[in-house]
Protein backbone atom coordinates (compact mmCIF):
# COMPACT_ATOMS: atom_id res chain seq x y z
CA UNK A 1 0.00 0.00 0.00
CA UNK A 2 1.02 4.06 -0.44
CA UNK A 3 1.38 5.03 2.74
CA UNK A 4 2.50 8.92 1.92
CA UNK A 5 5.05 10.14 -0.88
CA UNK A 6 7.73 11.28 1.45
CA UNK A 7 9.81 11.08 5.19
CA UNK A 8 8.46 13.26 7.61
CA UNK A 9 10.24 16.15 8.78
CA UNK A 10 8.99 16.97 11.65
CA UNK A 11 11.14 15.39 13.87
CA UNK A 12 14.70 14.83 12.69
CA UNK A 13 16.12 10.87 13.04
CA UNK A 14 18.48 10.43 15.34
CA UNK A 15 22.23 10.28 14.02
CA UNK A 16 23.01 6.38 14.32
CA UNK A 17 21.71 3.61 12.29
CA UNK A 18 19.13 2.57 15.12
CA UNK A 19 17.80 6.54 15.09
CA UNK A 20 17.19 6.18 11.43
CA UNK A 21 15.60 2.89 11.27
CA UNK A 22 12.96 3.99 14.11
CA UNK A 23 12.12 7.26 12.39
CA UNK A 24 11.70 4.92 9.21
CA UNK A 25 9.03 2.65 10.73
CA UNK A 26 7.37 5.94 12.56
CA UNK A 27 6.87 6.69 8.94
CA UNK A 28 4.41 3.67 8.19
CA UNK A 29 7.73 1.57 6.81
CA UNK A 30 7.63 -2.51 7.97
CA UNK A 31 10.59 -2.95 10.09
CA UNK A 32 12.20 -5.40 7.12
CA UNK A 33 12.05 -2.99 4.30
CA UNK A 34 13.64 -0.34 6.72
CA UNK A 35 16.77 -2.55 7.97
CA UNK A 36 17.02 -3.98 4.12
CA UNK A 37 16.84 -0.42 3.10
CA UNK A 38 19.71 1.32 5.34
CA UNK A 39 21.69 -1.96 4.20
CA UNK A 40 21.76 -0.97 0.75
CA UNK A 41 22.25 2.24 1.67
CA UNK A 42 25.83 1.51 3.61
CA UNK A 43 26.16 -0.53 0.30
CA UNK A 44 25.96 -3.84 2.63
CA UNK A 45 24.54 -7.61 1.80
CA UNK A 46 20.83 -7.64 1.98
CA UNK A 47 21.28 -10.93 4.28
CA UNK A 48 23.41 -8.60 6.77
CA UNK A 49 20.76 -8.20 9.35
CA UNK A 50 22.32 -9.43 11.80
CA UNK A 51 24.82 -6.17 11.70
CA UNK A 52 22.24 -3.99 12.28
CA UNK A 53 22.22 -5.06 15.64
CA UNK A 54 25.15 -5.63 16.90
CA UNK A 55 26.21 -1.90 15.40
CA UNK A 56 22.93 -0.14 16.20
CA UNK A 57 24.89 2.59 17.65
CA UNK A 58 27.02 3.50 14.27
CA UNK A 59 27.01 6.74 13.44
CA UNK A 60 25.10 7.75 10.35
CA UNK A 61 27.22 10.25 7.90
CA UNK A 62 24.74 12.93 6.77
CA UNK A 63 24.97 12.01 3.43
CA UNK A 64 24.43 8.46 3.96
CA UNK A 65 21.32 9.36 6.34
CA UNK A 66 19.74 11.60 3.18
CA UNK A 67 20.33 8.67 0.97
CA UNK A 68 18.60 6.74 3.34
CA UNK A 69 15.56 9.02 3.52
CA UNK A 70 15.10 9.09 -0.01
CA UNK A 71 15.27 5.38 -0.39
CA UNK A 72 12.27 4.93 2.10
CA UNK A 73 10.34 7.70 0.95
CA UNK A 74 10.63 5.96 -2.58
CA UNK A 75 9.36 2.85 -0.74
CA UNK A 76 6.42 4.38 1.03
CA UNK A 77 5.26 5.89 -2.41
CA UNK A 78 4.68 2.18 -3.39
CA UNK A 79 7.93 1.58 -5.10
CA UNK A 80 8.67 -2.39 -4.98
CA UNK A 81 11.79 -2.67 -2.78
CA UNK A 82 13.23 -4.90 -5.36
CA UNK A 83 13.04 -1.97 -7.81
CA UNK A 84 14.70 -0.13 -5.14
CA UNK A 85 17.55 -2.33 -4.63
CA UNK A 86 17.85 -4.07 -8.04
CA UNK A 87 17.68 -7.19 -7.02
CA UNK A 88 15.36 -10.13 -5.68
CA UNK A 89 15.51 -13.09 -3.76
CA UNK A 90 13.33 -16.36 -5.48
CA UNK A 91 13.99 -19.82 -4.50
CA UNK A 92 16.96 -19.36 -3.45
CA UNK A 93 18.22 -17.35 -6.36
CA UNK A 94 19.31 -13.97 -6.45
CA UNK A 95 17.65 -12.37 -9.14
CA UNK A 96 18.59 -8.56 -11.01
CA UNK A 97 14.70 -6.75 -11.48
CA UNK A 98 13.85 -3.13 -12.51
CA UNK A 99 10.94 -1.32 -13.65
CA UNK A 100 10.72 -3.75 -17.23
CA UNK A 101 9.70 -6.56 -15.27
CA UNK A 102 6.94 -7.63 -12.71
CA UNK A 103 8.62 -7.71 -9.06
CA UNK A 104 8.43 -12.01 -8.33
CA UNK A 105 6.28 -12.52 -5.53
CA UNK A 106 7.08 -15.20 -2.91
CA UNK A 107 3.70 -17.18 -3.45
CA UNK A 108 4.85 -17.77 -7.36
CA UNK A 109 7.55 -20.20 -5.35
CA UNK A 110 3.95 -22.56 -4.85
CA UNK A 111 3.65 -22.64 -8.69
CA UNK A 112 7.61 -23.84 -8.97
CA UNK A 113 7.00 -26.43 -5.93
CA UNK A 114 4.20 -27.79 -7.80
CA UNK A 115 5.62 -27.83 -11.28
CA UNK A 116 8.73 -29.92 -9.46
CA UNK A 117 6.34 -32.27 -8.03
CA UNK A 118 4.79 -32.93 -11.25
CA UNK A 119 8.17 -33.75 -12.85
CA UNK A 120 9.53 -35.80 -10.12
CA UNK A 121 9.67 -38.74 -12.26
CA UNK A 122 10.49 -37.42 -15.40
CA UNK A 123 13.61 -37.60 -16.46
CA UNK A 124 15.27 -35.05 -19.25
CA UNK A 125 11.64 -33.16 -18.89
CA UNK A 126 10.66 -30.42 -21.76
CA UNK A 127 9.48 -27.38 -19.80
CA UNK A 128 7.82 -24.10 -21.19
CA UNK A 129 7.16 -20.90 -19.12
CA UNK A 130 5.17 -18.37 -20.64
CA UNK A 131 5.67 -14.99 -20.11
CA UNK A 132 8.97 -15.29 -17.82
CA UNK A 133 9.45 -11.64 -17.13
CA UNK A 134 12.59 -11.55 -14.72
CA UNK A 135 13.17 -15.28 -15.39
CA UNK A 136 11.99 -16.66 -11.98
CA UNK A 137 10.04 -19.24 -12.52
CA UNK A 138 12.13 -20.92 -15.44
CA UNK A 139 15.41 -20.14 -13.84
CA UNK A 140 14.34 -21.78 -10.76
CA UNK A 141 13.44 -24.74 -12.74
CA UNK A 142 16.52 -25.35 -14.32
CA UNK A 143 18.26 -24.85 -10.99
CA UNK A 144 16.21 -27.42 -9.47
CA UNK A 145 16.18 -30.03 -12.52
CA UNK A 146 19.54 -29.17 -14.26
CA UNK A 147 18.65 -32.13 -16.56
CA UNK A 148 15.34 -29.94 -17.76
CA UNK A 149 15.23 -28.71 -21.24
CA UNK A 150 13.35 -24.98 -20.40
CA UNK A 151 12.19 -22.58 -22.46
CA UNK A 152 11.01 -19.26 -21.27
CA UNK A 153 9.13 -17.23 -23.21
CA UNK A 154 7.72 -13.30 -23.31
CA UNK A 155 6.25 -10.80 -25.67
CA UNK A 156 8.25 -8.13 -24.58
CA UNK A 157 12.13 -7.65 -25.46
CA UNK A 158 12.74 -5.49 -22.85
CA UNK A 159 11.85 -8.55 -20.11
CA UNK A 160 14.01 -11.19 -22.28
CA UNK A 161 16.67 -9.13 -21.92
CA UNK A 162 16.30 -8.45 -18.01
CA UNK A 163 15.71 -12.66 -17.76
CA UNK A 164 18.69 -13.64 -20.55
CA UNK A 165 20.70 -11.48 -17.92
CA UNK A 166 19.90 -13.45 -14.85
CA UNK A 167 20.53 -16.38 -16.58
CA UNK A 168 23.88 -15.71 -17.63
CA UNK A 169 24.84 -14.25 -14.23
CA UNK A 170 23.30 -17.83 -12.48
CA UNK A 171 25.05 -19.86 -15.17
CA UNK A 172 21.86 -21.46 -16.26
CA UNK A 173 21.28 -22.73 -19.68
CA UNK A 174 17.63 -21.95 -19.86
CA UNK A 175 16.40 -21.03 -23.31
CA UNK A 176 14.82 -18.10 -24.41
CA UNK A 177 11.93 -16.71 -27.01
CA UNK A 178 10.36 -13.53 -28.11
CA UNK A 179 6.86 -13.96 -28.61
CA UNK A 180 3.17 -14.01 -27.55
CA UNK A 181 2.36 -16.97 -25.04
CA UNK A 182 2.47 -19.85 -27.30
CA UNK A 183 3.09 -18.85 -30.87
CA UNK A 184 6.88 -19.37 -30.23
CA UNK A 185 5.77 -23.12 -29.09
CA UNK A 186 4.77 -24.03 -32.75
CA UNK A 187 7.71 -23.43 -34.01
CA UNK A 188 8.97 -26.65 -32.85
CA UNK A 189 8.88 -30.34 -34.54
CA UNK A 190 5.11 -31.61 -33.58
CA UNK A 191 7.20 -34.67 -31.74
CA UNK A 192 8.28 -32.36 -29.65
CA UNK A 193 5.71 -31.60 -26.74
CA UNK A 194 5.89 -30.62 -23.67
CA UNK A 195 5.69 -32.17 -20.60
CA UNK A 196 4.99 -28.89 -18.79
CA UNK A 197 3.63 -25.88 -19.38
CA UNK A 198 4.02 -22.69 -16.78
CA UNK A 199 2.60 -19.79 -16.22
CA UNK A 200 2.23 -16.68 -13.98
CA UNK A 201 0.62 -14.67 -17.05
CA UNK A 202 -1.87 -11.14 -16.16
CA UNK A 203 -4.66 -11.79 -14.48
CA UNK A 204 -5.80 -8.54 -12.78
CA UNK A 205 -9.26 -7.29 -13.97
CA UNK A 206 -8.99 -3.79 -15.97
CA UNK A 207 -9.91 -1.29 -13.09
CA UNK A 208 -9.30 -3.25 -10.61
CA UNK A 209 -8.73 -0.72 -7.61
CA UNK A 210 -5.81 -2.57 -6.57
CA UNK A 211 -3.67 -1.01 -9.56
CA UNK A 212 -3.63 1.89 -8.02
CA UNK A 213 -0.85 0.80 -5.83
CA UNK A 214 0.99 -1.12 -8.45
CA UNK A 215 1.51 1.84 -10.28
CA UNK A 216 5.27 1.12 -10.54
CA UNK A 217 5.19 -2.14 -12.11
CA UNK A 218 4.01 -3.12 -16.08
CA UNK A 219 0.83 -2.90 -16.37
CA UNK A 220 0.97 -5.32 -19.24
CA UNK A 221 2.44 -7.53 -16.70
CA UNK A 222 -0.67 -6.99 -14.60
CA UNK A 223 -4.39 -6.92 -16.09
CA UNK A 224 -5.97 -9.14 -18.75
CA UNK A 225 -9.22 -7.79 -19.98
CA UNK A 226 -12.41 -6.89 -17.97
CA UNK A 227 -12.49 -10.29 -15.40
CA UNK A 228 -8.74 -10.60 -15.23
CA UNK A 229 -8.59 -13.84 -17.40
CA UNK A 230 -8.59 -13.26 -20.64
CA UNK A 231 -4.88 -14.52 -21.09
CA UNK A 232 -5.43 -17.26 -18.87
CA UNK A 233 -8.42 -18.52 -21.25
CA UNK A 234 -5.74 -18.03 -24.24
CA UNK A 235 -3.64 -20.41 -22.55
CA UNK A 236 -6.13 -23.14 -21.48
CA UNK A 237 -7.39 -22.92 -25.22
CA UNK A 238 -4.13 -23.38 -26.90
CA UNK A 239 -1.91 -25.26 -24.49
CA UNK A 240 -3.14 -28.85 -25.35
CA UNK A 241 -1.89 -28.10 -29.32
CA UNK A 242 1.86 -28.63 -27.31
CA UNK A 243 1.38 -31.05 -24.48
CA UNK A 244 2.35 -34.46 -24.69
CA UNK A 245 -0.49 -37.13 -23.26
CA UNK A 246 0.05 -37.14 -19.65
CA UNK A 247 1.91 -33.66 -19.65
CA UNK A 248 0.45 -30.82 -17.49
CA UNK A 249 0.17 -27.06 -17.44
CA UNK A 250 0.16 -25.08 -14.19
CA UNK A 251 -1.30 -21.75 -14.12
CA UNK A 252 -1.04 -18.74 -11.35
CA UNK A 253 -3.99 -17.15 -10.77
CA UNK A 254 -5.95 -15.02 -8.60
CA UNK A 255 -6.80 -15.27 -4.98
CA UNK A 256 -11.05 -15.98 -6.01
CA UNK A 257 -10.28 -17.47 -9.05
CA UNK A 258 -9.51 -20.57 -8.63
CA UNK A 259 -13.05 -21.75 -9.55
CA UNK A 260 -13.66 -20.09 -13.00
CA UNK A 261 -9.94 -20.98 -13.87
CA UNK A 262 -10.82 -24.94 -12.83
CA UNK A 263 -13.47 -24.31 -15.33
CA UNK A 264 -11.87 -23.27 -18.00
CA UNK A 265 -9.66 -26.42 -17.81
CA UNK A 266 -12.51 -28.87 -17.42
CA UNK A 267 -14.38 -27.71 -20.07
CA UNK A 268 -11.33 -27.72 -21.99
CA UNK A 269 -10.67 -31.29 -21.76
CA UNK A 270 -8.55 -31.10 -19.31
CA UNK A 271 -7.85 -34.28 -16.16
CA UNK A 272 -7.22 -34.42 -12.68
CA UNK A 273 -8.01 -30.34 -12.59
CA UNK A 274 -7.02 -28.70 -8.78
CA UNK A 275 -6.28 -25.82 -6.70
CA UNK A 276 -2.99 -25.63 -4.85
CA UNK A 277 -2.51 -22.67 -2.22
CA UNK A 278 -0.04 -19.91 -1.38
CA UNK A 279 1.57 -19.51 1.47
CA UNK A 280 -1.49 -17.70 2.73
CA UNK A 281 -3.47 -20.43 2.13
CA UNK A 282 -5.53 -19.25 -0.85
CA UNK A 283 -5.91 -20.98 -3.86
CA UNK A 284 -3.15 -19.79 -5.85
CA UNK A 285 -2.56 -22.17 -8.73
CA UNK A 286 -4.65 -24.33 -10.58
CA UNK A 287 -3.47 -27.27 -12.86
CA UNK A 288 -4.62 -30.22 -15.11
CA UNK A 289 -2.96 -32.81 -17.21
CA UNK A 290 -4.11 -33.48 -20.71
CA UNK A 291 -4.36 -37.18 -21.28
CA UNK A 292 -5.84 -36.77 -24.90
CA UNK A 293 -4.50 -38.11 -28.41
CA UNK A 294 -1.49 -36.53 -29.50
CA UNK A 295 -4.00 -34.79 -32.69
CA UNK A 296 -6.46 -34.27 -30.21
CA UNK A 297 -5.29 -30.68 -29.13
Amino acid sequence: PIFITHMPKTMKPEPHVAGCLSHAQRAGLPTLDAELLMLFALKRQLTDRVWLKMYSTEPLAEITSKAYQTLCSRRLNGEPLAYITGERGFYGLNLKVDARVLDPRPDTETLVDWALDVLSNTPFPQVADLGTGSGAIALALQHQRPDARVLAVDASADALAVAHANAQRLNLPVCFALGSWLSPLANHPTQERWHLIVSNPPYIAEGDPHMAALHHEPRQALTSGPDGLDDIRHIVDNAPMHLRCGGWLLLEHGHDQAPAVQALMQTRGFAAVQSRNDLAGIARCTGGIWSAAPNAG
